[in-house]
């Protein structure tokens, strides 16, 4: 709140000896107003702008279905989340589900290859047990070879008669046992096939039990992703039914909106022609309106006059006065002397009263009190500045126990805090 000034009260002073109608309306401010002012400009300074008081321009009816409405749109992007984690998961998982299908055709395909070779390795094996079978039975239809190359070694006449001999054994010898090598290879190539069968058998085994164990997890996985799909759908239904919901109350509103408009054209029609009497007298208060009037109430300013964007209907839109933060129950003043003109109630702004206060500059000036628990005066009072004459509430589209204090210049809203 800004002072009064002395030139304006010392011009407010000789107006209103001139005159005695609206014009003395307008006192200047008893001695010793100058602190309280200086206490009430200290609150002030603690204003809050564009505070959540904007949301008293909707119903509580409308405040609940877009409360509605923003929580299943909340949920809905929440649950639209999921699903899409849910196929990222599931579609990882195909993915691995693949790879693990490869992986298990690749072992099923080396274990039918290894059981293939040891099945022509066993056939083998045979084939080379019979050839060894048919060496030493020819080899021994001859005689013990040992004590045959023996007896022809004792039977050599002459050295190089044994050489011969003895070479004769080697190669006998040699026969043999190239038979049983023969043999042992391939009952050895056997072991290494049988081996290579049992380790393709493992690697079977063990990828068919990964292919199980991942089947569960892609069961799993498929389970969340329907039910993360039915989620969303019913969240989509649910936003609906809040989008309709929302609709109607807001429709509501705008139809009681628009009754309250025709109303306050009425009333505006009056304060005119109340003006053009007035003017027709006197000419009221002209000056500076710096201090003219006192604060309304106790309490720090919650949300200023002037065009914001409505937190419901989200139109740019004129908050047409001052809102003051306070307690229910708190007195209301006068915030000069005047006239109470009507009192009625609004389902928008609750308890509701207009106090013509006087000419000022040329414009009937009318402070508009909302939102009231109550008023103690009543149409065509005469009150005087200071005056208590009703106590804060939060009557009507409310959301919270608050002044909203409104200014008529001939009608139209002003800025409250030009007068202050």
């Amino acid at each position: 709140m800004r002072l009064f000034p002395r030139a304006a009260r010392r011009r407010l002073a000789a107006a209103t000896l001139a005159c005695t109608v609206a014009v003395g309306a307008l006192a200047v401010p008893l001695a010793g107003a100058e602190d309280d002012l200086k206490d009430q400009q200290k609150k002030v300074q603690k204003h809050l702008e564009h505070a959540e008081h904007d949301l008293q321009h909707s119903s509580a009816r409308l405040r609940k279905a877009t409360g509605r409405l923003a929580a299943a749109q909340e949920k809905l992007a929440e649950a639209k989340a999921e699903l899409a984690d849910a196929r990222t998961r599931l579609g990882a998982a195909r993915r691995l589900d693949e790879r693990m299908q490869h992986k298990l055709d690749a072992a099923e395909e080396r274990l039918e290859k290894a059981r293939a070779a040891l099945a022509d390795g066993q056939e083998a094996l045979e084939v080379q047990r019979g050839r060894v079978t048919d060496t030493i039975t020819s080899i021994y239809e001859q005689g013990d070879p040992e004590l045959l190359a023996f007896a022809s070694i004792l039977d050599a006449q002459t050295p190089e008669d044994l050489t011969r001999r003895m070479a004769a054994q080697d190669v006998m010898v040699g026969r043999e046992t190239r038979a049983y090598d023969d043999l042992h290879a391939a009952e050895v190539l056997l072991g290494v096939r049988e081996n290579n069968v049992e380790d393709a058998t493992n690697e079977v085994a063990g990828q068919r039990a990964e292919a199980a164990e991942h089947l569960e997890t892609m069961q799993v996985l498929h389970a969340e992703t329907r039910a993360a799909a039915g989620k969303v759908r019913a969240l989509v239904a649910d936003r609906r039914t809040a989008q309709l919901a929302a609709t109607r109350a807001r429709a509501q509103d705008q139809a009681v909106l628009d009754r309250l408009k025709a109303k306050e054209r009425r009333i505006k029609q009056r304060i005119l022609e109340q003006a053009r009497r007035a003017r027709m007298k006197h000419r009221g208060y002209r000056g500076t309106t710096d201090g003219l009037l006192m604060r309304p109430t106790d309490g720090v300013v919650t949300s200023p006059y002037g065009y914001r964007e409505h937190p419901i209907y989200h139109y740019w839109g004129l908050h047409d006065g001052t809102d003051f933060g306070a307690a229910c129950g708190t007195p209301m003043y006068a915030v000069s002397s005047g006239t109470v003109m009507t009192r009625y109630y609004s389902s928008v702004y609750g308890h509701r009263l207009y106090l013509n206060v006087g000419q000022v500059n040329g414009r009937l000036v009318t402070a508009v009190y909302n939102h009231a628990t109550r008023y103690v005066v009543g149409p065509g009072d005469r009150v005087e500045r200071g005056q208590v004459v009703g106590y804060v509430g939060s009557t009507g589209w409310s959301t919270g126990c608050h002044l909203h204090f409104t200014i008529l210049a001939n009608g139209s809203s002003t800025n409250p805090m030009q007068f202050f």
